[in-house]
Formats: structure tokens, sequence, C-alpha cells
């Protein structure tokens, strides 16, 4: 947000994400400890255009229909180099980059792969990854240090992330 003078950040958890079909964890719970993160952020705004969907959510739909929104403002979509490089199997990926430009963070000088898309490279040094976190969790770690205690007590309270 600072890197780049962003107005506003949205946050949008997807109601299901076409990779992960089967994903354990409830849209609500995934827009609750997205609004428990980040209450202290004024600039932070958490979305749940997706979770009004039905079915799987692509970013291109949310993309278009934050456009419509939005008609007057520049709209970037931010991930990381992961998604970056799978960006070109994403369905409709075109039209996603239709609506928005690209801000890619990535991990030191990662790769990345070139696409036709227009992004900004954003290079940071920060140990957190959700899939470690996660598996910290399920293996019985109450408080996670990159998260908040109220991410941590809304988790544990509803059970999130447990075998």
């Amino acid at each position: 947000m600072t890197a780049l003078k962003l107005d506003q950040v949205r946050f949008i958890p997807c109601q299901i994400s076409p990779h992960k079909i089967d994903s354990p964890t409830a849209v609500e719970d995934r827009l609750e400890m997205a609004r428990l993160a980040t209450t202290d952020y004024s600039w932070a705004v958490v979305d749940d255009i997706e979770s009004k969907q039905p079915g799987p959510s692509y970013s291109w739909q949310t993309a278009e229909a934050i456009k419509q929104q939005f008609p007057d403002a520049q709209l970037f979509w931010i991930m990381g180099t992961d998604q970056w490089n799978t960006l070109p199997k994403w369905a409709e990926p075109e039209r996603l980059a239709a609506c928005t430009d690209f801000i890619v963070c990535t991990r030191g000088e990662a790769k990345l792969d070139d696409h036709k898309f227009n992004y900004r490279r954003i290079s940071f040094q920060h140990p957190a990854s959700a899939t470690q976190i996660r598996s910290e969790i399920a293996s019985g770690t109450k408080h996670h240090p990159w998260l908040t205690k109220e991410v941590s007590a809304y988790i544990a309270e509803h059970g999130i992330y447990q075998p």
C-alpha cells in the first residue's frame, strides 16, 4: 500500500476457489478473520463481493464487478509470484487484465514468468507463509506470532485448521 501509494486495499475472500474446490474453511470464517486482522488499518477494506456469488469465484468476474462499481478507479490485482506464474492458466486472464494492472509481491528476486500483462513488482523479505501457519495451528500452536490475538482467538474458538 505504501510503496505504490494506494488509497485502499480490498481483501476479497473467495466463496469457492476454482483451485481449492474442497476448502475446509468457510468463506464466512475467512471474511471474519480478514476483518479481525485489518481492523486497525483505515486503508483496508474487507469486501464480501465473492461470498455472495454461488459456485467457484473467478477473478475476472470480481474485477469486472468492481470496475463497474468504481468506474474511475485505477485497479490493481495483488498476487504472489506463484499466482503470477500460473496466471495464463486462470479462467479468462485477458478479461482480468483488461480491468486491472497487477502488483506481484515477490520474496527477494524470485523469477517472474514473462506475460503480456501490465505489472509492478514489489520485492520484500517476510518469513510468513499461510501454508506454514495453518500447518502449525493444526499441530497445536495456540497463538501464531504472525496472527493478531483476535484472529488466533477466533481460530481457536471455531476450531479452524484443526485435523
